[in-house]
């Protein structure tokens, strides 16, 4: 039924184990690809060499996926499990640690400026010469009112008209 399987010879059997291995190389080992795509080329000469018919073809594509569908299933287990460091994680990016995530803006807190816009709730206000997006704290603000911010969580910066 299937001749392509007679027809595997020495070549097309190196460039099937070679490619396998390349490709199972850039599953566990992720980084640039090139691991990879040596990898599909190796298998790609494995069906050229070996396929006579577009049946071969298809069947051989259809058992080479399924063979880097079950050790992709693995390495994807692996890491869920934590076997495979490359691929989790592991660093904790706290503040402590050095890690900003945003812009820090408390700084700004307690300081008084002009709204720039209406804020309706929200608007352009300048502090010191530096403009910023802000957010009121409760009601309408028309444009050139003095502002306070009374309030900084992360970007969102909360200001209160003053009189």
């Amino acid at each position: 039924m299937f001749d392509f399987v007679h027809n595997i010879d020495i070549w097309a059997a190196i460039s099937f184990i070679l490619g396998f291995i390349f490709v199972i190389i850039e599953m566990f080992f992720p980084g640039f690809g090139l691991p990879g795509v040596v990898g599909l080329i190796f298998l790609f000469i494995g069906i050229v060499l070996t396929a006579k018919t577009l049946t071969d073809v298809l069947v051989l594509l259809a058992i080479i996926l399924l063979i880097l569908a079950v050790v992709l299933a693995i390495a994807v287990r692996s890491a869920s499990k934590g076997r495979l460091k490359k691929l989790v994680l592991t660093d904790s990016l706290e503040k402590e640690s050095g890690f900003e995530g945003t812009e820090d803006f408390t700084s700004f807190l307690g300081k008084e400026g002009v709204a720039l816009t209406a804020l309706r709730p929200a608007g352009t206000a300048e502090f010191d010469g530096v403009k910023l997006d802000v957010v009121s704290e409760f009601d309408f603000i028309e444009k050139d009112a003095k502002v306070k911010i009374v309030k900084v969580e992360g970007r969102r910066i909360v200001v209160r008209k003053i009189d």
